[in-house]
């Protein structure tokens, strides 16, 4: 059965981000962290009673589309309920807009939690949250009064209609269009691809979050509007009104999450209505891209422990072989290279639930909002390229029967592989880290951050704990990269773009490992200091992390510096 790592969370609400100001900020006092970490375990017990045991089921049947409409696994509408009416969908969503407005880093612990369960399901869920979040940002008293409470509730869901077939990542190539009608609302036409959850059988509405141009429209990304667009429109006193005149053409056949339906949607002259100023489009719909960004990274945490936890088990139960300098019987988690398995698995997600926790903390801190927004890229393509890894390294633990779909393991590979191509594909955040984050205010944030992490590594050297090993000079080293590269990164980026551009997505994984380094430092010596009884494991953990995964940041700035004229000199291999 799944555990959710409560524990864990517990531990970097009280040591780490500082929760209990967090919770008593975002409550107006009258939650304690006490009861937050009360919440998560009840949490952790819905995901893994109700969700988890639903998620090979919705994997074998997938969603079905028949006579026009799609249809959910068994078990997926009784679960939504049961989640809907427990109040897990409004426990992170604004009061003002119905929700019991706990902090993102309670919510995102949840997000954990049920993509570890059930990933397929979490993604309907998540999507809401983000339609919320962009309607209370950007629409009218109107729009905000119809549509907030039944999305807040979990009585509709919401979808995010971005690209078509045409445009792909490129949307300056979209084309649905949005005409004007006389009583104020808009004509909506076009069609839009890869629409997660654009239909199904779970609620008795969908919002749809819809790109469009309207007739007045400059060309490219700047001319886009935003419009919600429901596959109901709604009636009088909240009761539903007439079906809409959007249709649903196809569900993909996909390589996983196959109980998520992900839609082709026509629009053919649907009633939709603006959401924020015309031509903002664009900027509206980023508050929802950034939510989905951060909790894309959150999912990959999530569906690699569910793996990770299940390769712990299998090598705590399997013998086979004989391990040196142990008893008979001894089972494999004792082989050297399957503890070196294991432990690469265990301390990058902890890692990457120590990052996870901490951008949610600087979101939920007004003051921190840049450096949160300049960490967003970094986590989601760092988190979801190493959330893989460890998903196939759950797999080699395994063996042979890893690869067969009866054991289980193989669907969290299927599932997880979609993740770095979501919401951005990892190339794109790392262009934006190169060309945006990293160059603004001429990367003055960088620095900041970087003298903060080196902070940290002064106290490892400090402490003179033979425990650590050589964690201090190890995450020195990798800082020292890190600096180097991005000094060369930003002037390039001016001087010889492409030469940047061929080193963003090595850059983007140095700076993973190395802040996932700096991070787990930051908790062994949280642990230390506050005489955590299992302060061995988070300091074990930094020190693996920092001498086998954050020494990479080395190799990694030479791919960065020296590697750009090797991709431009192969013309002969790529258009021979």
């Amino acid at each position: 059965m799944y555990q959710a790592p409560v524990g864990d969370y517990e531990f970097l609400f009280r040591h780490v981000v500082d929760g209990a100001r967090l919770v008593a900020a975002a409550t107006g006092g009258e939650a304690t962290l006490d009861d937050v970490v009360d919440v998560l375990r009840h949490a952790g017990t819905f995901a893994a009673r109700v969700l988890d045991p639903l998620n090979a089921t919705g994997d074998r049947v997938g969603a079905r589309f028949e006579d026009g409409a799609v249809h959910t696994p068994p078990g997926f509408q009784d679960a939504y309920r049961a989640f809907t009416e427990a109040g897990w969908q409004s426990l992170g969503l604004p009061e003002p807009a119905g929700g019991a407005g706990m902090p993102l880093v309670v919510s995102s612990a949840t997000v954990e939690f049920w993509s570890a369960a059930n990933m397929a399901l979490s993604i309907a869920v998540g999507l809401s949250g983000g339609a919320v979040a962009a309607i209370a940002a950007a629409g009218g008293e109107q729009v905000r009064r119809t549509y907030l409470p039944p999305l807040v509730s979990g009585r509709w869901t919401g979808t995010m209609n971005l690209t078509e077939p045409q445009a792909g990542t490129d949307l300056a190539s979209i084309r649905t269009t949005a005409r004007p009608l006389a009583d104020g609302s808009w004509s909506v036409t076009g069609q839009k691809i890869f629409i997660s959850w654009g239909d199904h059988d779970l609620t008795e509405n969908i919002v749809h979050l819809v790109l469009a141009r309207t007739p007045d429209a400059p060309a490219g990304l700047a001319g886009l509007s935003l419009f919600v667009v429901p596959r109901h429109l709604p009636g009088a006193a909240g009761r539903l009104g007439g079906r809409n005149r959007v249709h649903t053409v196809s569900v993909e056949h996909k390589l996983g999450i196959r109980a998520s339906p992900t839609c082709v949607l026509d629009y053919d002259g649907a009633t939709g209505f603006l959401l924020g100023e015309r031509h903002q489009g664009l900027a509206a719909m980023f508050v929802m891209m950034n939510a989905a960004r951060l909790g894309v990274g959150i999912q990959a945490l999530g569906v690699a422990d569910r793996a990770y936890q299940r390769a712990r088990d299998y090598a705590g139960q399997r013998v086979q072989g004989r391990v040196l300098e142990r008893p008979a019987g001894t089972a494999i988690a004792e082989h050297p290279d399957v503890r070196r398995l294991l432990l690469s698995m265990g301390s990058a997600l902890t890692a990457m639930r120590a990052l996870a926790t901490q951008v949610s903390a600087w979101l939920d801190d007004t003051r921190s909002h840049r450096l949160a927004e300049f960490f967003l890229p970094v986590f989601k393509g760092w988190a979801t390229e190493t959330g893989v890894a460890v998903t196939s390294d759950a797999i080699q633990v395994h063996g042979g029967v890893g690869y067969v779909e009866e054991t289980g393991v193989a669907q969290y590979y299927r599932d997880i592989r979609i993740l770095p191509i979501y919401e951005g594909t990892n190339g794109i955040q790392a262009i934006d880290l190169v060309t945006r984050k990293l160059a603004a205010n001429g990367g003055a944030s960088v620095w900041a951050l970087l003298d903060e992490l080196s902070a940290i590594v002064k106290q490892v050297e400090a402490s003179n704990d033979p425990a650590f090993g050589t964690t201090g000079v190890k995450l020195r080293e990798a800082l020292e990269a890190l600096t180097r590269t991005s000094k060369w990164l930003l002037e390039r980026v001016a001087s010889a773009p492409n030469e940047a551009l061929a080193g963003a997505t090595p850059y983007l994984q140095q700076f993973g490992a190395t802040l996932g380094g700096c991070m787990l430092a930051s908790e062994a010596l949280g642990a230390k200091s506050d005489g955590i009884t299992d302060a061995a494991r988070y300091v074990s953990l930094a020190r693996f992390f920092a001498e086998n995964i954050a020494v990479q940041a080395g190799a990694l700035e030479r791919t960065v510096t020296e590697s750009a004229e090797s991709v431009a000199a192969a013309d002969a291999v790529l258009l021979g």
